[in-house]
Formats: structure tokens, C-alpha cells, sequence
């Protein structure tokens, strides 16, 4: 659940992100005032504090040298979401990058 309400906050904070336009420096004040009143930033902030939660119960489950590195992929589904729905390009050399956080992972949850 942690790691689905991350994902779905980056979503969210990106829509909202491109919502707000291009920060520079005579806009920063504004910018920052404008994401109490954007909608999307207010619920990718939302699914950021639902996933902090999710963690924190899964912390009393489950060994934090599981759980922390668990948590990256996070970056996995993040770079797939900027693929598949904002029509990021992904070079080679970082989905190698993403494969090595997924050989981690199950390295690390392995049970023998």
C-alpha cells in the first residue's frame, strides 16, 4: 500500500506540477502559494501522507532492512508512469539502472 500511494502521489504531483507552468525566479513566491489551492498537488500531497502511514504500520510487521529497500520501487512504477502516461522518454541506461533496483529487492526479500 506504501509504495501504490507514493506512486499515485508522483502521478498527482505531476499533473498538478504541469498545472502550475515553469517556475523562474520571479514566480517562486506565487508558485508556492498556488499549490495549497491546486487540486491535483493537494491530492498527490494526500497520497504521500497515506503512504507515510502504510510504511509506519508496515515498520511493526517487518524488518526495516526489508522495508527500506522494499520502498524503491517506488522509482520502478515512477519511471513506468512517466513512459506510459506522460510520454517520457526512458534511455537504455536507465532501464538498466531500474533493473539493478529490481534484482536488489528481490535479493533482499529472498527467503532461503
Amino acid at each position: 500500500m506504501s509504495v501504490i500511494a507514493s506512486v499515485a502521489g508522483q502521478f498527482f504531483l505531476k499533473i498538478g506540477a504541469l498545472k502550475l507552468g515553469r517556475v523562474h525566479a520571479g514566480n517562486v513566491v506565487s508558485h508556492i502559494l498556488s499549490i495549497i489551492t491546486t487540486s491535483e498537488l493537494v491530492i498527490g500531497l494526500t497520497c504521500y501522507a497515506l503512504g507515510a502511514l502504510a510504511y509506519i504500520l508496515l515498520l511493526t510487521r517487518v524488518n526495516l532492512s526489508i522495508a527500506g529497500p522494499s520502498v524503491s520501487l517506488v522509482y520502478v512504477f515512477s519511471v513506468l508512469l512517466g513512459y506510459f502516461i506522460f510520454r517520457e522518454t526512458v534511455p537504455l541506461i536507465r532501464i538498466v539502472g531500474l533493473s539493478f533496483i529490481v534484482a536488489g529487492v528481490l535479493l533482499v526479500v529472498w527467503q532461503k
